[in-house]
């Protein structure tokens, strides 16, 4: 099985995930982009593992001769940015959205950009040589710390705004996490009155009933504070969440939505064209569209999206998670990057996100796992792929159908979007049924 997935490694730290294993992956890392001494720019999240894993790493890098700066807790979005900044590669060290338990390790090049399949192929190959370069004396590497990695990270999200955000009122969810060493002093150093919660950072509840898969909590800060806007962000703040002042959720499909438009009013789309993954609800598509803005679509994961963006020529893209690029400014999801842009728009038309958002309608999506004896091939029985075809042929081009195997899982993904909600529930339940007698046992 593949090491790296669609971003990067993870896995439970201390298990699967080990000190052991960390080590070989920086030095395989080290010997793979240079073997004359290369320069990693370390950042983490607030897990408890991370100080653990940054060890690991900075022994191996100094191992293979290499630097290793240590920039410490920072959003993944601001390693990226900090290593193109400095000439190095990046390592952020995170699991993003995951439970306290796990970590995880994001590679980037010193472009910014995440390393390709074939790198991180080549790493992997690599991890089991015993003779890879050990230099002794003065051959040995060092290490090097950043302690305004975070203030240089803020600076640089701040500049993207277009103007002061004075007068406006944020409520920001932090989740524990990275976002803790950023967000109080970006929105203050733009002026916006603004309520940080979640705010310390505290790797034993990263996540936990908080931040961007839990986005109720800042929904209800919002309405406590008379706020205009919330930003809910992740553990290591690569995706956020919006909440407008009425408290009504804005996903990463609205957001990309309201920019997109708001871009293309003032000839700042390049090509009319949003990139999204298949999991994008049917609402952007048809609101999008409405407009003469084409959305392109990819398969699930931010490096699909990326790759498809630069083929493209596009400017924007990314995931209903909240996970959205903004190329011009940024390589990677930004978080932070994202929520300034959100904000630039309610700013420049005087509007209230709660307008900005409305004409990107959401058809009612179902969306259920049913359990499979394997994954290979689980899509190919001929019960199944009719079942598939004939929910699309009565749906038509009044909803979308998604079956897909899990990367990670045995599972089979069951995905139904209708204009009725009860029309998309039966359709579900009848896939799932079908799925589960020919494949499995089902589990929502």
């Amino acid at each position: 099985m593949r090491l790296f997935g669609t971003d990067g490694v993870r896995g439970v730290a201390n298990g699967d995930l080990t000190p052991e294993l960390v080590f070989r992956l920086g030095r395989a890392a080290a010997h793979v982009l240079s073997v004359d001494g290369a320069r990693f720019l370390l950042g983490r999240d607030t897990r408890l593992s991370g100080p653990m894993l940054e060890a690991a790493l900075v022994a191996a890098i100094c191992s293979t001769g290499g630097t290793a700066i240590r920039a410490g807790i920072i959003p993944t979005p601001a390693a990226a940015y900090l290593a193109r900044a400095v000439d190095a590669f990046g390592l952020a060290i995170s699991a993003s959205h995951n439970p306290v338990e796990d970590n995880g390790l994001k590679l980037f090049g010193a472009d910014g950009f995440k390393l390709p399949d074939a790198v991180e192929e080549a790493i992997e190959a690599t991890l089991a040589r015993t003779d890879l370069r050990r230099p002794t004396g003065e051959g040995i590497g060092t290490v090097e710390e950043m302690p305004d990695a975070a203030e240089r990270y803020v600076e640089y999200v701040a500049d993207l705004a277009v103007q002061s955000a004075a007068g406006l009122r944020v409520v920001v969810d932090c989740a524990y996490g990275a976002a803790t060493s950023v967000a109080l002093p970006l929105w203050e150093h733009l002026g916006a009155t603004v309520i940080t919660i979640n705010d310390t950072p505290d790797g034993a509840r990263i996540n936990v009933g908080c931040g961007s898969t839990s986005p109720g909590v800042v929904a209800q800060a919002v309405l406590e504070h008379g706020a205009d806007v919330g930003f809910a962000h992740d553990g290591d703040a690569d995706r956020v969440i919006a909440v407008d002042e009425t408290g009504g959720v804005v996903d990463g499909d609205a957001i990309m939505g309201l920019c997109a438009m708001h871009l293309q009013g003032n000839d700042r789309l390049p090509g009319d064209v949003v990139v999204a993954t298949v999991m994008s609800n049917l609402g952007l598509e048809v609101a999008l569209r409405t407009r003469g803005i084409r959305l392109e679509r990819t398969r699930v994961g931010d490096r699909y999206v990326l790759a498809r963006m630069r083929e493209l020529g596009a400017a924007l893209g990314g995931e209903q998670s909240g996970h959205v690029i903004f190329l011009d400014h940024a390589t990677t999801g930004d978080g932070l990057v994202t929520a300034v842009q959100v904000a630039n728009v309610m700013l420049h038309t005087g509007r209230r996100l709660s307008e900005l958002a409305a004409p990107i309608g959401r058809y009612p999506q179902v969306l259920k796992n049913v359990r499979i004896s394997g994954r290979d091939g689980a899509l190919d029985h001929p019960l199944v792929r009719t079942a598939v075809a004939d929910a699309e042929r009565r749906l038509a081009d009044r909803g979308r159908v998604l079956v897909r195997p899990s990367g990670t899982e045995p599972v089979v993904r069951v995905m139904v979007e209708a204009e009725d909600a009860a029309e998309a529930e039966a359709l579900a339940a009848e896939l799932i049924d079908v799925i589960g007698r020919t494949l499995g046992t089902p589990r929502s």
